[in-house]
């Protein structure tokens, strides 16, 4: 296309109506040929000042990744990717004024307006021949059209998003000159398909035959007149602006999001004509004053490459070229005002700043299609000009007539073919001018007199020099959230496509199904999901690549994950004394991923490249493919997980280890012993001591265990198995802790089960009178400690405390509850420990094996920042029962105890992370201690704990090879053995960004922020942690925006497929307790979930920034399936139906008000909703198949949780519903956390002052 060619004037009619205003329509009839520059019709006219427009060109670059565009509705519909285009030269902006002159309002009607040629797209081999138009005087007299609304009638309701006329607009018209009417014909009618779901995710690749110009934008109709125009493969078909409220309506306005326009006319519901002729009629007349809908320039959707499109007879096809968009210029509103809606009035433009991103090239086979899906949402504007402020600049582009309106939902007003325009609505064009005024009514410019032939729009409105409307009312509603990416959704779909096949690890770098989808795994030389998850399965080859995208590269390993009852534990391997074979240099153990060379004498590393001596008794041929015979036959050839057996040389002090330990530590202060904690805890006790961890169900746990009850002074106890009765020694010298026993100390339950059971009966009944308050802490540590060096072995610490530690002794601490800090800098030193007492002994812990479990059961403050210092370095757990309260809490707490006791478990183990060469592990987060740069040190580790690992280039890595991830870690087992845990992953690596794009998992990039923001809370304000996440993710968009993502108007919020969930899920971040508190959560909660997130899992986190919330009106009875979840916000809440919401930590049952008396009787036992007791922690036991099946479903669901969820019932307007809705956390929070469309619009603003 000629660079210097006009934009090509398109009409902004949604359907042309014959006759309107008195034009008559002439067919354009549209020949086909090469095209040689701009034919006779082309008209220069002057640059618009402030405004250079550049006609671009493709680039024929491979096709990227997919991507989500965030300004058309939610069906997902097929774009192409391609680099930013290049700019060639200005090209001249077609306006009929002359320059200085402002036309304000419309031309006379006795008027000629100019017009260029209709829009065309340049085929190769086909002649374009142009005719211009002929327009006659108006036929009919403005005052004849007006009074014509008095005999409109409204049709029905506006078509629903999900109908099939919605097709997609994938031709990007040329985007610099504006558009001119016409009418559109083809000689040969190009072909489409429709699919059934118009949801469906679709590819299009560049369309093949066809020889008719395509049409630069399609509109979308009724069904009845799907004839005109039909749609296309059942992909969403964007207006000319964005549609309202999920409803795609052709109309040149710009988007609405779902908010009631600002006018005094009641709402109308639209539909499209049922014909290219048809007119709408109302029955009501309408009221005088109508003030603008919108003013400036028309914010456009563009789709990223031509689809083929099947006109019907009479068929007007418009095409309108993009508008650049300029850089916003007003910021966003406060929280609490309505959410920043996307744009119903005029853009602020600075005349002098360009547009702050490239306009979108014209369609041309050099774009190639690409294989995802392209979710689209009404673009994102900046609030509403308010009446008389200063704009930046006037409008780059209006329309050159005023349009028929389209179709509108309920609640938005619009212009009725016929009527009189409102002044500032779709107005002529007008030249660039610099500093006017914003206008009352919403026009630019000083307002003139009427125009020759348009009188006021409506009675009482008689011209333009009159009074101005009353300023509009602010918007009442919001973007629909409906049309922004659900994760619900997206978790369904991953269901349904990956469920019902088997997992399998060969693959490099195959992105695994969701934490949400349940799928079995067929280990075949990688690492199942359950074990390692990572960021990005796809690393960029070079640091710089790194660099650009900001995606973080980083590794969830859970080394000791338990495994579905349908997938096999890890392998046992033994090579004997000699132990594991492993490369002489890099120390890697042998993986499937050695290659043996020689006849199998030697193999090569494959982490570091070096060669190494194949030990004779390990050796074996190799068959004609360089694999050795046996490869399927061991674990480690074949295998991504697998354990060694090993030998003497791991093993501290060169001897095999002592079984581990149990000690438990009472708190039996007065707090602990009047609640009834210490007797619920003793009782429990001579149960669970029957079910220590073991190797083999059969056999005998070897597990010792020891007891010691405190509050100032410690007890401890003999229970020797030849005594009749326990003995008790009173340490009262706190500051010198010893133990005063070390035979009968720790003992085998099975030998002195008579002895124990005796000591926990006596416990409650000795301690039932103290009257002593003050407890100590640190001394109860060092205590156990002293214990397990005393018996050289490893071992765990039940700790069981229940107030702040203020008695004299090692690590007292006092109140430093201040809330007052919070917000302020000095706000970090509140998670910080308060002494460095605890640090200290933690240290000690870890090198004797010493693992702490702490159970709290505070009343007030009790500074779980520092005592959850030890539990932290030594991997242990921390358990929180806030006001303990027997009858609500025992059961919650029993349950934690019994799952702690018996989860599988390693004992003083060291991890260690070896990589390929070109990256190597820089940063760890979780629940551990590191005394060097490489090793991991755990006193304990559970099945539970997971270890985030992050990496980082130190070399250039090769698509050929990928890069390699091997962790191993050496722990002891419950029966003393030392073993050596294995894990093997292999992951491809990119040179185009697309890649790195196209294979991310946003819940494990999610699980990567939430850790390194809740540790960097520690050195930062929590201000600066909230900023420094937003940035980190919009800059990640960006980068995919810039280097990725097709041009399109900057109005636009385009994401990549796989991370289009990125801004929902990194907005629960930022609002949760910890980074952004309300004024009800204590400083104990948020130092306790801080240590919480820490080590958690990507399943364990996704559940928790983003709650499971399950409707229970309709429960399968007979089988097991869940009901499908919903979307976390209140608006979805029906008063009549019940549903059931978890997080991980806690479980709701929500009560609507309305619910039915047969639903309340099969749930509760009642059948009056004011009946319901709102204290219920357990569900009545009810002889009813849905009560059944209900009870079974918590408890399936609290089987898949590491932490037993407490059961709260929340019935509507009850006052524990607040708490309830804290965790719908789409919608705006208490505490100020912006709603989803909130963070979304604030999320573009980012991503475009990144691009500007």
């Amino acid at each position: 296309m000629n660079m210097n060619q006009q934009r090509h004037m398109a009409s902004l009619y949604g359907q042309l109506q014959p006759g309107y205003q008195g034009y008559p329509q002439p067919a354009y009839a549209t020949q086909y040929a090469p095209y040689n520059g701009p034919t006779s019709g082309y008209q220069q006219g002057t640059l618009s000042s402030g405004y250079s427009p550049h006609t671009t060109f493709p680039s024929k670059a491979p096709a990227p990744d997919a991507n989500s565009d965030l300004s058309c509705p939610s069906l997902l519909d097929q774009g192409s990717v391609c680099p930013p285009p290049t700019l060639g030269a200005p090209a001249s902006a077609y306006t009929q004024y002359p320059q200085g002159r402002l036309q304000n309002g419309h031309p006379a009607m006795s008027t000629e307006p100019q017009r260029p040629p209709i829009s065309q797209l340049y085929v190769p081999g086909t002649q374009l021949a142009y005719q211009q138009p002929q327009y006659s005087a108006p036929s009919t007299s403005a005052q004849q059209l007006t009074n014509r609304l008095s005999g409109m009638q409204i049709g029905s309701a506006a078509p629903p998003l999900s109908g099939s006329s919605y097709v997609n607009q994938h031709c990007v018209p040329s985007p610099s000159h504006p558009p001119a009417s016409a009418v559109f014909t083809s000689s040969v009618t190009p072909t489409f398909s429709q699919t059934s779901s118009p949801n469906a995710s679709l590819t299009h690749g560049p369309p093949e035959n066809y020889s008719g110009a395509l049409p630069l934008v399609q509109r979308s109709l009724s069904s009845s007149s799907s004839s005109s125009q039909p749609p296309v493969s059942g992909t969403a078909l964007p207006s000319l602006r964005p549609p309202v409220s999920g409803t795609a309506l052709p109309s040149s306005r710009p988007p609405v999001s779902a908010t009631a326009l600002p006018s005094s006319r009641p709402p109308v519901s639209v539909t499209a004509p049922p014909s290219a002729q048809a007119l709408f009629s109302t029955d009501a007349p309408l009221p005088s004053t109508v003030p603008p809908l919108f003013e400036g320039p028309i914010p456009l959707i563009h789709s990223s490459y031509p689809i083929r499109l099947s006109p019907g007879p009479q068929a007007q096809v418009p095409s309108s070229p993009p508008v650049p968009q300029a850089a916003f210029g007003s910021v966003h509103p406060p929280p609490s005002q309505s959410p920043l809606p996307v744009s119903l009035v005029q853009q602020r433009f600075s005349a002098t700043q360009p547009s702050s991103f490239p306009p979108p090239p014209p369609p041309s086979t050099g774009y190639l299609p690409h294989t995802g899906t392209v979710a689209r949402i009404p673009s994102m504007q900046v609030p509403p000009q308010l009446p008389q402020q200063p704009m930046l600049g006037p409008p780059l582009s209006q329309a050159n007539h005023i349009p028929p309106p389209p179709p509108a939902p309920l609640g938005i007003s619009g212009i009725m073919p016929g009527s009189q325009p409102v002044p500032g609505q779709g107005s002529p064009m007008q030249p660039a001018q610099h500093g006017y005024q914003s206008h009352q009514n919403g026009a630019f410019g000083q307002m003139k007199g009427p125009q020759p032939g348009y009188p006021g729009s409506y009675p009482g409105q008689e011209n333009f020099s009159g009074p101005p409307s009353a300023p509009a009312p602010p918007p009442s509603k919001r973007l629909d959230p409906d049309s922004i990416p659900s994760p619900i959704q997206v978790i369904e779909d991953d269901k349904a496509n990956r469920s019902s096949e088997p997992f399998s690890t060969g693959v490099r770098g195959q992105v695994p199904p969701l934490v949400t989808t349940s799928f079995q795994v067929k280990d075949q030389g990688n690492a199942s999901p359950r074990y390692i998850r990572c960021t990005a399965y796809n690393v960029p080859c070079t640091a710089d690549m790194a660099k650009q995208t900001q995606v973080p590269l980083a590794a969830m390993i859970k080394p000791l994950a338990e495994l579905p009852p349908d997938e096999a534990p890890p392998y046992i391997v033994d090579h004997g004394e000699g132990g594991p074979i492993r490369c002489n240099r890099c120390k890697a153990y042998m993986c499937p991923y050695m290659q043996f060379m020689d006849g199998g004498q030697r193999f090569q590393c494959a982490f570091c490249s070096c060669v190494t001596e194949v030990p004779s008794h390990y050796f074996q041929h190799l068959d004609h493919t360089g694999k050795r015979v046996d490869c399927y036959e061991r674990p480690e050839l074949s295998l991504g997980t697998y354990e060694f057996c090993a030998s003497v040389e791991y093993c501290k002090n060169s001897k095999p280890p002592q079984p581990p330990a149990y000690v438990f530590l009472i708190d039996v202060s007065y707090s602990s012993v009047k609640s009834g904690l210490v007797s619920i805890i003793c009782k429990e006790l001579k149960t669970l001591l029957d079910n220590l961890p073991r190797e083999t169900v059969e056999g005998e746990s070897k597990i010792r265990v020891g007891f010691v009850t405190y509050n100032k002074v410690l007890h401890f106890y003999n229970v020797k198995s030849v005594l009749a009765q326990p003995q008790m020694l009173v340490v009262s010298d706190v500051a010198d802790m010893f133990v005063p026993l070390l035979d009968g100390f720790l003992v085998r339950v099975a030998e002195s089960r008579t002895v124990i059971h005796s000591l926990l009966d006596q416990i409650p009944a000795m301690f039932a009178d103290t009257q002593e308050t003050e407890t100590v802490f640190g001394p109860v540590i060092q205590a156990g400690l002293e214990a397990l060096k005393a018996a050289d072995c490893a071992g765990k610490l039940f700790i069981f405390h229940s107030s702040l530690p203020m008695a004299t002794g090692p690590g007292k601490l006092k109140n430093r509850e201040d809330r007052k800090l919070i917000g302020t800098d000095k706000e970090k030193s509140l998670f910080q420990p308060q002494v460095s007492f605890y640090g200290n002994l933690a240290k000690e812990c870890v090198a004797q094996g010493c693992c702490v479990d702490l159970f709290l059961f505070p009343n007030q403050y009790v500074d779980v920042a520092t005592l959850g210092v030890v539990p932290y370095f030594t991997g242990g757990s921390l358990y929180k029962y806030t006001y303990f309260q027997p009858a609500a809490d025992q059961e919650c707490f029993l349950q934690d105890l019994r799952r702690d006791m018996r989860k599988h478990m390693g004992f003083d183990a060291v991890m260690r992370v070896r990589t390929s060469t070109g990256i190597r592990a820089t940063d760890f987060f979780g629940s551990f201690y590191m005394s060097n740069t490489t090793d991991i040190e755990l006193a304990g580790l559970d099945c539970d704990k997971t270890i985030t690992v992050e990496f980082r280039h130190d070399d250039k890595l090769n698509e050929d090879s990928g890069a390699l991830i091997q962790c191993a870690v050496l722990y002891t087992s419950c029966s003393g053995q030392r073993r050596l845990r294995v894990h093997n992953l292999a992951i491809n690596c990119c040179a185009q960004l697309a890649d790195l794009y196209r294979n991310c998992e946003t819940d494990a990039l999610i699980n990567y922020f939430a850790k390194y923001a809740y540790r960097s809370i520690l050195s930062n304000p929590t201000k600066v942690v909230r900023d420094s996440l937003i940035n980190q993710c919009a800059q990640i968009l960006a980068c995919y925006r810039k280097n990725c993502a097709s041009p399109s108007s900057a109005g636009q919020l385009i994401l990549p497929e796989c991370m289009k969930l990125l801004p929902v899920y990194l907005n629960c971040v930022l609002k949760s307790d910890v980074l952004y508190p309300g004024a009800d959560v204590s400083l104990d909660e948020r130092a306790y979930l801080r240590q919480l997130i820490s080590c958690m899992d990507v399943a364990e986190s996704h559940v928790f920034f983003y709650p499971r919330l399950l409707p229970l009106q309709k429960l399968d009875l007979e089988g097991e399936n869940l009901p499908v979840a919903m979307r976390d916000s209140e608006e979805r809440l029906s008063k009549g139906v019940v549903y059931l919401l978890e997080n991980g930590l806690q479980l709701f049952i929500w009560v609507g008000a309305s619910i039915q008396q047969e639903l309340l009787l099969s749930i509760f036992g009642t059948t009056a909703f004011g009946q319901i007791d709102p204290n219920l922690t357990v569900l009545p036991l009810l002889d009813t198949s849905y009560s059944r099946r209900l009870r079974r479903m918590i408890e399936s669901i609290r089987a898949q949780r590491s932490r037993y969820m407490k059961l709260m019932v929340v019935k509507q307007e009850d006052r524990m519903e607040l708490i309830f809705r804290h965790f719908l956390v789409e919608d705006k929070s208490n505490n100020g956390g912006l709603s989803y469309v909130d963070f979304l619009c604030h999320m573009h603003k980012e991503i475009r002052q990144l691009l500007s």
